[in-house]
């Protein structure tokens, strides 16, 4: 079974201390597999979550038709912190509950994804990272923080250090959603949400993860809507009002605003980090990506020694990386299978 009435599985640390100085006791990481690892434990790939995604968000680049083929790879996609099923503000019981939640750093969730990966199931060499948008910052972690481990990476439209283009974006979104009364600094009770203000964050995010192409051809008709109000309430306000509770937006939004790769210990600058990378890279930003603009990855791909920038094309922004285009899917797969095949 896949989707999100599947089962999932769940890893407990008893104490994890975040990069911030404090100790979740203990965190969760929820995940799901997908295939068998073999004998050799030798044909596992991490596939992380990205902005408020869950596990089965990342299934349609999964399966038997795809590169990630579970008949042959072990596929183990663990979701962010933060995102509602892992440790995040709406299920940490009391002194970290809500606004209290901790401050998490990218690193920290591969630091937990690398317990997972090597407590759980005593894997050593990972085959591949990859991941979209928050995934891909995760991706270009893992093989800062673990090169010995990491054979290949494809991080797609994701960057290795969030841009002050992007922070504003992300500040944006952090003012519309506290400017709601309702939102009381954090203390909400859950049957009673910020719902304008995650209304606010909606509309924010609409001008942002599709181009201005794709709102000029009215690409948003392919999805189904039939108009552009249609598609901001049903597309953009649904996503957002769909189960995400605000306290962990704003803690995966920190995460997103803090990435950079050049903090992890033992680095002095984003540039140093990214020339320590020795796997195997792709990486692909897409064309009309207003987050993560091909020129911003040019810059990364020029710091890292074995890796190769190759645009999505088209005009569906920072999405093409979502799996909601044919196309975009079919351009993306094919680079997995490249690398695999290597």
């Amino acid at each position: 079974m896949t989707g999100r009435d599947a089962p999932y599985d769940v890893h407990e640390i008893p104490e994890f201390t975040l990069a911030c100085g404090a100790t979740l006791r203990p965190a969760r990481i929820a995940y799901q597999t997908y295939g068998t690892l073999n004998a050799a434990k030798d044909n596992a790939i991490v596939y992380p979550t990205w902005y408020s995604g869950r596990h089965w968000d990342n299934e349609w680049l999964i399966g038997e038709d795809k590169a990630l083929n579970p008949d042959r790879w072990f596929i183990i996609v663990p979701n962010m912190l933060g995102n509602g099923l892992s440790s995040s503000p709406s299920n940490t019981p009391p002194p970290w509950d809500r606004a209290r939640f901790p401050q998490i750093a990218v690193r920290d969730n591969v630091a937990a994804q690398h317990r997972l990966v090597t407590e759980v199931f005593g894997i050593e060499t990972l085959q591949l990272v990859l991941g979209w948008s928050m995934g891909a910052g995760q991706t270009y972690q893992w093989a800062v923080s673990h090169p010995e481990m990491v054979q290949r990476i494809l991080p797609f439209c994701g960057s290795p250090r969030t841009a002050p283009h992007n922070k504003v974006f992300l500040d944006s979104l952090r003012y519309a959603l506290r400017a709601d009364a309702a939102f009381a600094e954090g203390w909400y009770e859950p049957d009673a949400l910020p719902v304008r203000g995650l209304r606010a964050f909606a509309r924010i995010y609409a001008g942002w993860g599709f181009s201005q192409a794709f709102y000029w051809d009215e690409v948003w008709r392919e999805l189904g809507h039939t108009s552009l109000e249609d598609f901001a309430v049903g597309f953009w306000e649904g996503f957002f009002l769909d189960g995400r509770d605000p306290n962990n937006l704003l803690t995966m939004l920190d995460t997103w605003w803090n990435g950079d790769v050049g903090a992890t210990p033992g680095f002095a600058s984003t540039e140093e980090a990214l020339a320590s990378i020795r796997a195997r890279a792709i990486v692909m930003p897409a064309e009309k990506d207003l987050y993560f603009p091909p020129e911003d990855e040019q810059w990364a791909v020029s710091h890292m020694k074995t890796a190769e920038l190759r645009v999505i094309p088209g005009v569906w922004g920072h999405f093409a990386g979502g799996g909601a285009n044919p196309v975009d899917t079919a351009f993306i797969d094919e680079a997995v299978g490249e690398l695999l095949s290597s």
